[in-house]
């Protein structure tokens, strides 16, 4: 028996004290109408209409009932809205990854976007290299995250990406920071100061094989897995990195200068399970594509044609 079904036909019949009417109100006819409540007394083995009069009046039970049954379907409908919620990512907790140099106004900008999308949603975010999100991921211990690219990993959907333009930090006092831009094969024999390779294999290795295929062959590559150390090996002489110019704006010591020749950037995006995935997770990423094309704004005038330049680069910063 569908419980809540003769409760509803009830409730629109004791409501309105005439089964024609109330036929009408629920768009059926009568005679099933008669029949569903009919059942409904059966099953509580009580009457609920009294239909000796000409006109229908409630019993004391079905004046009970009325209350009951009211109760009963309003907390069905807040129990249906609450799964709608849940199902559209608005409700729950969502487990997100982030790369440890997401500077902290970022990470507010895309707080703040999600709390008024969907301010219900409790966002636990965890300050992940990309390696480990793409691990987290396929063992699906956490729910999406932000990943630099390339990455090789099977099961995972990715949102819109967003390419940051790179270029080099120096210190000001080097002579290269004179120049509009820098040349790579100015930079042969210097370190090259870079996130360790654990942190995102894909772009560290194609960001030293771009950097040794066209002249800059780095006398070593010094890790440095926060934006502090990073400042201090560059500052120390010798060593060098290549970066957005965001992270050189948190130190005035340090010039930042674009790669002469090519449009240097690093493509990061979105990336979650393909099966199975939590409901919020498309939303976070399109919001993150949002804000991240935000806080790094394209370089002005068109892109260069890629057939032209000079050497190839890890994305095409045209799309």
């Amino acid at each position: 028996m569908d419980l809540l079904r003769h409760l509803r036909h009830f409730v629109v019949v004791a409501r309105e004290l005439h089964f024609g009417r109330a036929a009408e109100l629920l768009g059926m006819a009568q005679p099933p109408l008669s029949q569903s409540i009919q059942r409904l007394e059966r099953e509580l083995a009580v009457e609920l209409f009294d239909r000796s009069r000409r006109q229908v009046r409630l019993t004391t039970a079905g004046e009970l009932l009325l209350g009951e049954a009211e109760e009963l379907l309003a907390g069905e409908g807040r129990l249906r809205n609450l799964m709608h919620q849940v199902r559209a990512g608005a409700l729950g907790v969502l487990r997100a990854g982030v790369p440890p140099e997401t500077p902290a106004v970022t990470l507010r900008a895309l707080l703040d976007r999600l709390g008024d999308r969907a301010p219900g949603l409790d966002v636990e975010l965890h300050e992940l290299t990309s390696a480990e999100q793409v691990r987290m991921l396929t063992e699906r211990r956490l729910d999406v995250g932000l990943v630099h690219h390339p990455v090789e990993a099977d099961g995972l959907r990715f949102g819109t990406p967003v390419d940051v333009p790179l270029g080099v930090l120096l210190p000001r006092t080097s002579p290269l920071a004179r120049a509009r831009e820098v040349e790579l094969a100015a930079l042969d024999g210097l370190d090259l100061v870079t996130a360790p390779r654990a942190t995102a294999p894909g772009w560290h290795d194609h960001l030293l094989d771009v950097c040794r295929r066209h002249g800059f062959r780095p006398g070593r590559v010094r890790p440095a897995r926060n934006p502090e150390f990073l400042f201090g090996l560059v500052l120390a002489g010798g060593g060098v990195a290549v970066e957005p110019a965001a992270t050189a704006r948190r130190e005035p010591r340090i010039a930042w200068r674009p790669v002469a020749g090519a449009a240097l950037v690093k493509r990061t995006s979105a990336a979650w399970p393909a099966h199975s995935a939590h409901p919020a997770a498309a939303m976070f990423a399109q919001l993150a594509a949002d804000v991240l094309a935000d806080a790094e704004p394209a370089r002005p005038g068109p892109a260069p044609d890629p057939a032209r330049r000079p050497w190839p680069v890890l994305f095409d910063a045209a799309g």
